[in-house]
C-alpha cells in the first residue's frame, strides 16, 4: 500500500508530462485510480475500508463525479497519503467554480425534463417575444441587433416545449411575477394569455406559488435539468449572480427545496384559474382606463 503523499509516476500511471495536460478533475481521478492500483486492492475491498459504495468509488476514479471532500479525506487515510487527495479535490473544486458557464441552451436541447422556479420574471421558456424583449432590454441594454439576437436565442430554446418529442416541463411561478406584470399593458396581456395556453399543453405543468404560501426555502430562481441517463444539473440565480451545479451533493439539496416549494404551490387546475383571474383583472382595468381616455 502506498504510504507517501507525492504524486506517483510509476508503471501503469500517467507520466508527469501527461499530467500537465490534465484538468484538475482529471488529475484527481487519475490519482485515485493510480493509488488503488498501487495498493493492490479491488473496489470491493476499498469500499469496505473507506465505507463508501463501490459504484461511487468507481465513478470517482473515472472522473464521472468529483464527490465530497469527506470522501477524499477517507481515501487519504486508507492510502496513507496525508492530505494529498484532499488538496487535489480542492483544486478540482476551484477549477469547476472558475470554469466559464456556457449557458443553459445546450443542456436544455438534450434534456428529458426541466423543473423551474421563477421568482422575479416569467420563465424564459414561457415568455412571449414582446415580454422577452422587455426583459432583455432591462437586464442587458445593448444595440438593437444585440437585443434581437438575445431574444431570438431565448425563443429558440422554447422549441423543446412544442417539438414532436417535447420535454416534460414543470414551472413554479411566484405570485410576485404575476403582480409585477410588464411595463407595456398589451405586452402583459399577451404574456398572461400565453401562460394560460401553455398551462394546458399536455407536457407542461404550471403552478402559481401564492403569497399565502409564506417565505420559501429558495432565495432565488432555480432550474433543474434532468437527462434520460439519470444525471441532473441545476442552475440557481439571485439578483446579481448565478451558480451552476452538476455534483449530486450540490444538486440534491436544491431538488429537495424545489419539492417543498412545489408542495406549497397551487395545483395546476387552481393555477389555471388564478391566471384567468389575473387576466380578467388586468384587461378590466385596461378597458376602464380606455373608456376614461375616450
Amino acid at each position: 500500500m502506498a504510504s507517501d503523499n507525492t504524486i506517483g509516476a510509476g508503471s501503469g500511471r500517467r507520466g508527469n508530462a501527461d499530467l500537465t495536460s490534465l484538468s484538475a478533475r482529471e488529475w484527481y481521478a487519475s490519482e485515485l485510480a493510480y493509488r488503488r492500483r498501487q495498493s493492490g486492492m479491488s473496489l470491493v475491498q476499498l469500499a469496505e475500508l473507506c465505507l463508501y459504495e463501490q459504484s461511487y468509488l468507481h465513478r470517482l476514479e473515472r472522473g464521472q463525479r468529483l464527490g465530497t471532500v469527506e470522501a477524499a479525506a477517507a481515501l487519504d487515510r486508507v492510502y496513507g497519503t496525508g492530505d494529498l487527495l484532499v488538496r487535489l479535490w480542492h483544486l478540482a473544486k476551484r477549477e469547476a467554480k472558475e470554469r466559464p458557464f456556457l449557458g443553459l441552451a445546450p443542456l436544455e436541447a438534450v434534456a428529458a425534463c426541466i423543473q423551474e422556479y421563477a421568482i422575479s420574471a416569467v420563465p424564459d421558456l414561457l415568455q412571449t417575444r414582446a415580454y422577452a424583449e422587455e426583459q432583455v432590454r432591462a437586464a442587458r441594454p445593448g444595440s438593437a441587433e444585440q437585443v434581437e439576437a438575445r431574444v431570438a436565442a431565448r425563443l429558440t430554446r422554447q422549441e423543446r416545449l412544442t417539438d414532436p418529442d417535447p420535454l416534460h416541463y414543470r414551472a413554479l411561478i411566484d405570485e410576485a411575477v404575476l403582480r409585477r406584470g410588464a411595463r407595456d399593458r398589451q405586452t402583459w396581456t399577451e404574456q398572461v394569455e400565453h401562460l394560460i395556453e401553455a398551462a394546458q399543453w399536455p407536457d407542461v405543468l404550471l403552478h402559481v406559488v401564492p403569497f399565502g404560501a409564506g417565505p420559501q426555502r429558495l432565495p432565488g430562481s432555480l432550474e433543474l435539468i434532468y437527462f434520460s441517463h439519470g444525471r441532473t444539473v441545476a442552475y440557481s440565480q439571485s439578483s446579481w449572480s448565478g451558480h451552476f451545479a452538476d455534483e449530486p451533493e450540490e444538486v440534491e439539496p436544491l431538488r429537495l427545496a424545489y419539492d417543498v416549494v412545489r408542495d406549497a404551490a397551487l395545483t395546476p387546475v387552481e393555477s389555471l384559474a388564478f391566471l384567468r383571474t389575473v387576466l380578467s383583472e388586468h384587461t378590466g382595468s385596461t378597458a376602464a382606463e380606455g373608456g376614461t381616455a375616450s
